[in-house]
Formats: C-alpha cells, sequence, structure tokens
C-alpha cells in the first residue's frame, strides 16, 4: 500500500467579533490510499489451459483482499479471489484462483465467446495509458468464455464492445472452486512507451449463485469514477508498444432461392449463386493510433433487422451490426447532435427503375473504407473515416420487346467524417470537434439530382465540464449543417418530413423552390448534478434551426424545434427493510417551434426499485397536455394534439437467476376516445449448460382517432385548398422473437434466431380536417356527402365533385430467421455458414392480426438465403 497525497484548501475566515479582528488560514491534507500489484517477469512457460500448476505461478504476487459491492456494500468478500500478474516481452499474463464452499453452485455455462451470460466471471480492467479515464476489461468465465470491452470514459458502464483484440483465456474448475488463465498480447494493447510501465488496474470477481460482486478496489455506489480510482500494476519493464500489423482477407459465397420464382424472369436462374472477396487491413499509427481499412467489407453473417409497421412520417433508424463500422465507433459520435449513422454508407440505393421485371442490387457496393481512430497520450481521442460506395444500375426487362437495359440508381457517393476530442483537469471534463462530408457525383438535371443533394456538410463542437469528481456536470454543443443540388432536391429536402417549409398557416419560414442550398444550426446546453448520495437533478434546453438538416450522413427526426426539460431524483442505494434500492422521479417537459407554436408539455413521474432478492420493478405515469402540432397534418396547417396519458410498468427477475423472465405493460388513453396499450414478456432458460432458449413475444392493439391517410388538392379556403383526410384505426399487432444458442464450445457456436410478426389496422370514420388548430373532422358520409366500403376493404368515396377510392385497411406478415454457425477455427480467424429466411406476405386487410396469424407468417412466400465465409488472420509483426 502506497500513499497519494490530495490537497484540499479550506478558504480563509474574517472573523469579526465585537471588533476584534481574527484572521486564520488553514490547509487540510487528504491521504488517499492506493493499493498496488506488482507484476513480475515470466520465468520459464505458461499453457494457457485454465490450470495455475504451471511452475512460474509459484513465484507470482497473489493479491486478495476483496470488497462487496453486492449484496453488502463494504463489506468483505465471502470467499477468497486470488489474482497475479506475469509478462514477457510479447504479452502479459494474469493468473486467478477463486475459492468456494459450494464448488457445485458455481454458475458454470458455456456460450459463444462475448457473450459472459450470467456465469461466474473474474474481469480485469487496465488503464494501460494511467490516464485516470480510460480502460480496457478483459474477462473469462467459469467456463472459458472470454469477453472483452472499452471504457471511453471514466465510467465503468461505459462500455465499447466493439473493442475485438487477438487474446487467450481458459479455466478450470475443481475440488475447491476454479481457476483460470489469461494471455493478453502487448500487440493488442495501446499503451505509451518507457522504460517501467505503471498502469491502472481493477479487478471484479462476480459470483452470480450468491448474488455477490465483489472488487479488488471499490467504487461506492453513490460516486463517480472508474479509471480515476484504480489501483495500480506496476512492475511491467523494458516492453515496447508494437506495430500491429494485421491481415484478415475473406472470401465468401452465397445463393438465394426464391419462394415464388417467376420462371418468365430473367434475372432468377432458381439459385442466383455468387461469390466474392475482400478483406481487412489494421497497423498501429505509433502506440497511440489505429489504422483500419476494408475493402469489399462483407456482411453475410449479420443478422436481420427486425419487422415493423410504420404509419408515422418519420425515418425508422435501426442498429448498425456491420464489424467494421461497429469497431471504434464511440471515436466517431460526439456528444451532441447524431452527426455520423453509419447505416447511411452502403444503403439501399434509391433511384427508380421500370420494367416487367427488375433486378435491383439491395445495397451499395462499399468500394473501399478506411478509419483512424486512437488516444494520444495527451488525452486526444481522435476519429477520422472515408468510405467511397459505387454507382449502381438496375436491370430491367421488357417482356414486350425482349429487351435488357440498365438503369442509373445511385452515384458514387463519398463520405468523410472526423471527430477530436480533448480531455482535461482532474475531473476528466472534455472539449471536441465533429465534421461529416458527403458527396456524390451527379449530373446536374438528371433524374438522381432531383433525389439527393450533391453536398451535404455539418459539424460543430460540444463540451462537457466536470466538476467536484464528475458529481456535477455542464454540457453543451452548438452546429451548423448545409445541403446543396439541384433545385428540386433542395425544393424536396424543404418539403420533405423533416422540415415541411411549406406548410400554409406559418410565417417564420418561407419555402423556396429556386434554392439550391439550405443551411442551418443547432444548440443545447444542461446542467446536471449526477453524483450523490440521494438528490440528483438536471435541466436542459435545446434548439435545432427550421433548416437544420444532417440526415445525409447522420440521423435526424424533425427540425424547427425549441426545448426544454427538467428532472427531480431521489434514490437510496442503502439496503432498508424490503427494498435493497429504490428512485423516484419527475421529469417536466416543454417544446415550441421557431414561430411560437407550443407543441407539446407534459409531466412524468417514474419509480423503480430493486428488492432485497434482487427482482426489479418500474412504474410511469405520464400526463402530455392539448397543444398544437405542426406535423400532424404532414405539410398542412396546425392541428391540434389531443391531451392524453399513459402508464407504464414491469418487473424482471434477477439477472443471475438460472431461468430470467421479464414482463411489461403500457396503457394510454387521450381525450378523443383513443387507446392503445401493449403487453411484452421474455423468458430465457437453460435445459443444459451448453443450451440456451430465449422467448420474447409481444402484443399490442391501439385505437387512433386521427391516423393521417393522404391529401388531396380541392379542399375548402378555411383548409388552404387542400383536403388532409384522417381516419380511426384500430390496429393490432402480435409477435414474438426466439433465439436458440447451442455452444459445443465458446468457439463453436450455433445460433438461431427467428421472429414471426403480424400486423393490421382497419379504418373507419374517414374524414378530412375541417378547421385549422382544430382535431375536427368533416366526416365522409356526411353533409352530402357518401362512403362505401367494398369486400377488399376499400373505401369508395363520393362527396361532389371529387370521386376517389382508398384501400387503408392492411394485415401484412412477416417471417425473418437467421441460423449461423460460427467456428473461430483458429485465433482471429472464422468460418460461418448462414441461412436465412425472409418471407413476406398478406393476409386479409379487413380481418383483425391475432396469435394464430404467426403460424400463417411461417407459410408466406419468401426468400432462402445461403452463405459461406471464410476469413484468415494474419499477424504480420
Amino acid at each position: 500500500m502506497i500513499s497519494r497525497s490530495c490537497s484540499r484548501r479550506v478558504a480563509q475566515h474574517l472573523v469579526i467579533i465585537f471588533g476584534l479582528v481574527f484572521l486564520s488560514t488553514a490547509s487540510l491534507a487528504c491521504q488517499e490510499a492506493v493499493r498496488r500489484i506488482e507484476a513480475r517477469a515470466l520465468m520459464g512457460t505458461i499453457a494457457v489451459d485454465g490450470d495455475l500448476g504451471d511452475s512460474a505461478w509459484a513465484r507470482a504476487h497473489f493479491t486478495a483482499d476483496f470488497t462487496q459491492k453486492d449484496p453488502v456494500e463494504g463489506a468483505a468478500a465471502t470467499t477468497l479471489t486470488e489474482v497475479a500478474f506475469l509478462f514477457d516481452e510479447d504479452a502479459l499474463y494474469i493468473g486467478a484462483r477463486m475459492l468456494s464452499r459450494t464448488p457445485g453452485d458455481i454458475r458454470a455455462v458455456m456460450a459463444r465467446r462475448d457473450n459472459p451470460l450470467n456465469s461466474e466471471r473474474i474481469l480485469i480492467s487496465l488503464d494501460t495509458y494511467l490516464d485516470h479515464r480510460t480502460a480496457y476489461t478483459f474477462g473469462v468465465t467459469a467456463t472459458g468464455v472470454r469477453f472483452e470491452y472499452y471504457h471511453p470514459s471514466d465510467n465503468e458502464f461505459n462500455r465499447d464492445f466493439s473493442f475485438n483484440p487477438v487474446w487467450e483465456a481458459n479455466a478450470r474448475r475443481d475440488s475447491t472452486g476454479w481457476t483460470a488463465e489469461m494471455r493478453i498480447p502487448f500487440s493488442q494493447l495501446r499503451f505509451n512507451e518507457r522504460p517501467m510501465q505503471v498502469w491502472g488496474v481493477n479487478i471484479n470477481h462476480y459470483i452470480p449463485a450468491r448474488n455477490e460482486d465483489v472488487y479488488w478496489v471499490l467504487v461506492p455506489k453513490n460516486t463517480n469514477g472508474w479509471s480515476s480510482r484504480m489501483g495500480e500494476l506496476v512492475g511491467i519493464e523494458n516492453v515496447r508498444p508494437r506495430r500491429r500489423v494485421e491481415l484478415v482477407p475473406y472470401t465468401a459465397a452465397n445463393a438465394t432461392l426464391r419462394g415464388n420464382r417467376d420462371l418468365n424472369n430473367p434475372f432468377d436462374n432458381g439459385y442466383n449463386l455468387t461469390a466474392r472477396a475482400g478483406g481487412d487491413f489494421k497497423m498501429g499509427l505509433g502506440p497511440s493510433l489505429t489504422l483500419d481499412a476494408t475493402v469489399n467489407p462483407d456482411f453475410g453473417q449479420v443478422e436481420a433487422d427486425p419487422a415493423v409497421v410504420n404509419l408515422s412520417a418519420v425515418e425508422t433508424f435501426f442498429d448498425e451490426r456491420r464489424p467494421f463500422f461497429t469497431e471504434g465507433a464511440n471515436l466517431l459520435r460526439g456528444n451532441g447532435a447524431n452527426y455520423f449513422y453509419s447505416r447511411r454508407i452502403g444503403a439501399s440505393p434509391r433511384g427508380p427503375a421500370s420494367g416487367d421485371f427488375v433486378d435491383r442490387p439491395p445495397a451499395a457496393t462499399i468500394l473501399g473504407a478506411a478509419k483512424i481512430t486512437g488516444r494520444l497520450k495527451s488525452g486526444t481521442s481522435i476519429g477520422v473515416l472515408t468510405a467511397l460506395t459505387d454507382q449502381e444500375f438496375a436491370r430491367s426487362f421488357d417482356s414486350t420487346s425482349r429487351i435488357l437495359s440498365r438503369t442509373l440508381i445511385a452515384p458514387r457517393t463519398g463520405f468523410g467524417v472526423v471527430r477530436v476530442q480533448q480531455e482535461f483537469g482532474a475531473n476528466a471534463s472534455t472539449i471536441g470537434g465533429s465534421f461529416t462530408a458527403v458527396h456524390r457525383s451527379l449530373q446536374e438535371g438528371s433524374s438522381l439530382a432531383a433525389l439527393s443533394a450533391r453536398d451535404a456538410v455539418a459539424g460543430g463542437v460540444d463540451w462537457l465540464f466536470r466538476f467536484r469528481g464528475g458529481a456535477y456536470e455542464l454540457s453543451g454543443s452548438a452546429g451548423a449543417s448545409r445541403v446543396s443540388g439541384d433545385s428540386a432536391v433542395v425544393a424536396a429536402i424543404q418539403m420533405n418530413q423533416t422540415h415541411y417549409f411549406q406548410r400554409p398557416d406559418q410565417t417564420h419560414i418561407h419555402f423556396d423552390p429556386g434554392r439550391t442550398s439550405l443551411a442551418g444550426y443547432f444548440g443545447h446546453v444542461r446542467f446536471a448534478k449526477s453524483g450523490g448520495n440521494h438528490w440528483l437533478y438536471n435541466a436542459g434546453i435545446s434548439a435545432e434551426s427550421p433548416a437544420w438538416e444532417i440526415n445525409d450522413a447522420g440521423r435526424l427526426g424533425a427540425a424547427d424545434d425549441l426545448d426544454g426539460s427538467a428532472m427531480l431524483r431521489y434514490r437510496e442505494n442503502e439496503p432498508g427493510r424490503i427494498f435493497r434500492s429504490h428512485s423516484e422521479a419527475l421529469y417536466g417537459y416543454m417544446g415550441w417551434n421557431f414561430g411560437g407554436i407550443r407543441q407539446f408539455s407534459g409531466l412524468d413521474l417514474e419509480t423503480s426499485a430493486t428488492l432485497k432478492n434482487f427482482v426489479t420493478a418500474t412504474f410511469s405515469a405520464e400526463l402530455n397536455l392539448r397543444e398544437q402540432a405542426d406535423n400532424l397534418t404532414r405539410g398542412g396547417p396546425l392541428m391540434t394534439h389531443p391531451r392524453n396519458w399513459n402508464v407504464n410498468g414491469g418487473m424482471q427477475s434477477s439477472f443471475s437467476a438460472i431461468t430470467r423472465w421479464q414482463f411489461s405493460t403500457r396503457l394510454s388513453h387521450d381525450e378523443l376516445g383513443g387507446y392503445s396499450y401493449r403487453l411484452n414478456g421474455g423468458l430465457t432458460f437453460r435445459p443444459t449448460s451448453q443450451l440456451e432458449v430465449s422467448v420474447t413475444p409481444a402484443i399490442s392493439r391501439e385505437l387512433n382517432q386521427r391516423q393521417y391517410i393522404t391529401q388531396r388538392a380541392g379542399g375548402p379556403a378555411e383548409t388552404f385548398g387542400t383536403r388532409y383526410i384522417f381516419g380511426s384505426i384500430l390496429g393490432n399487432t402480435v409477435s414474438t422473437q426466439v433465439r436458440i444458442n447451442y455452444a459445443l464450445n465458446p468457439d463453436l457456436t450455433f445460433e438461431l434466431y427467428a421472429e414471426p410478426f403480424a400486423a393490421s389496422g382497419q379504418y373507419s370514420g374517414i374524414g378530412e380536417l375541417s378547421q385549422p388548430r382544430t382535431n375536427d373532422l368533416r366526416v365522409y358520409g356526411t353533409d352530402g356527402s357518401t362512403i362505401a366500403q367494398a369486400n377488399d376493404g376499400s373505401f369508395k368515396i363520393n362527396d361532389g365533385a371529387d370521386q376517389f377510392t382508398l384501400a387503408p385497411d392492411f394485415n401484412v406478415l412477416s417471417f425473418r430467421s437467421n441460423l449461423v454457425l460460427r467456428w473461430e477455427w483458429r485465433a482471429g480467424s472464422t468460418l460461418f455458414l448462414v441461412w436465412q429466411q425472409n418471407r413476406s406476405g398478406f393476409d386479409d386487410p379487413t380481418e383483425r392480426a391475432r396469435v394464430g396469424n404467426l403460424w400463417s407468417a411461417f407459410r408466406a412466400q419468401g426468400d432462402n438465403f445461403l452463405a459461406v465465409k471464410v476469413s484468415y488472420w494474419i499477424p504480420v509483426d
């Protein structure tokens, strides 16, 4: 043990009592104990098999004395945990011994790498820069499943799971407990070059059988920090950062078997076999930065996106799963606006193509991409990414003329992203900047030039000032954006769902069809108290100008917003007679557009509690007031959003339980008589130690009395000459996600994901908005109009001179599944075999979706996708 001195100065006091002046100055020094453990040079060899019987461990220094975080914070661990460190010129070796009074109760379940589930585990966290801000964590379970993640900030639970080094670990159980060994090559770590290394270190042993979580250095629940509170690993000397050059070439082939094959389609030969090759390249740029490059990146093993039915105008955003874009993604994301949404790169082409048969590529080909990421000794984090996607063509066939043709549907496009962040001060404050740019090779006046901006740039600065050990935070950001291109596309951007410049009853923005560029800005500021025993709070405001636009490279739902929010929370982490912990919070929020129209306001009361048996329960109640919305008519006038309330509740089992369960429910109601409810459940169980089954069903029902359908010309003067048509929709959705994972060992696994899905919507009470700033409808079938529903569910409407047909009812079916065999056949080298199904269809639109429709989804037409991919990891040095 050593002491680290920290100075604390007591303010000078000027005391005046009865005319006597006393001046006193005091200085207090506190001694904060810092634990140390010594890593010793390896003598001999170690076989990383989980057995500590190698003679090298006999001269290692084992440290113990762990402290509980749960179930009794601050108490000594109930069993002995010992950990030692050795090193040679190539790697760091870690040996751990975990004793148990009842070895038969050790939770030891088998799973694939990076999936520790709720097994007993040992975790080693290393602050290799000794910057007291970042860290790597390496872990291994009692069955030898290894996992790892990166902490980009001074927070134990801020974890970047895209960190994917090549290292070794194993474990072995015996009559006294279990032991583990790790070998972490120095080439997989980043650290500064110096003769003697001093790294931050902490060790965590999680024991689910007793809900016990013990640490070598305890960070109390009511305090912030992680790396800044670590002990020190000393004794590593004469090791140097490696250049880290790695190549991962791959080859892949796939076949698509279409369930609804048309023999007249010249683009479908029945098996549609394709093959491709590509690769990734990684090289260290000094001790701190890494260059990653990829050619023709593959996504054959990616899980399918979940099925959704989106009746709103807002784009649905899905998570990124492609390895090249997930690794190090935290270094490309800012703390303000969503400047970078990586799924824009290689997205589905948007251009039109027509013909009796059309063959469209599902995604734009990524010709190449590269990125530089890392953190300098000065505390500067850097992320730079560039990517180039190819132009894409659709092939079309005209059955009458028998002519094949090609149509350009996507231009060649370049993407650039830059993110720089500087950390400073004892409290790990940060200031950073982000910049994105997109350029498309578009010919002026072409059809594609009317669909996409030619150039788009956006960027800004952000800051996070932390005080008193991170207990208080002042954060904020400010940015600007600009898009340019043909007047047709800039006009379309002004009119799309993000902006709606064409709204007829607003005066603060102007729609200009002749513009060839659009520029906007964004800003927000927030103050928060995020540490302390009981009371926490925050308050913030944000602004997005009407012309703020970042959707070419980033993600934005709506602009033209001035929003404010505040929160007050009380928490108790000291276990009581009933609860282990609980918290209660009150949220308030309000928002306007730049024209001064209040669009939303409400209050939300939330509470959560963890029982003594670690079962967690949550409840919330929310009230939203009646307001004017500028987006319900989708470019039309203001419309009243009804007052509504909702309640949410749920419970879930202890994470450590062998069989885990959870359920949640949501109920809402509005003043128009609309309502919705949703029930979600989940059950995860293990028939054997190698097999895990998870079932997550969901069912919802909604009555929305004002669902937008369409708009037509010829409306009355009150609605500015346009008919804004709405209806009452009764929607039903049922789905079930099933996951079955079987692990022969951590490197050879089978994983099944399947989701049958059904959703329906039946309309009634169809009419048009009668007056702006209301939600009153002139319902068709009254006031001289007629409406009739045909057998196919469509509505025929006769309203004087305007006669039209609507077919809004729907009943959709979907079944998506992935079956993946993953085999890491040598270190860093992987074989994937993939079978994917994507089925979709329609049922009777006049019928509601029910649980039985899930079986119909299995019988829907669809495609079978078969793929094989082999990658080979080649360390160059």
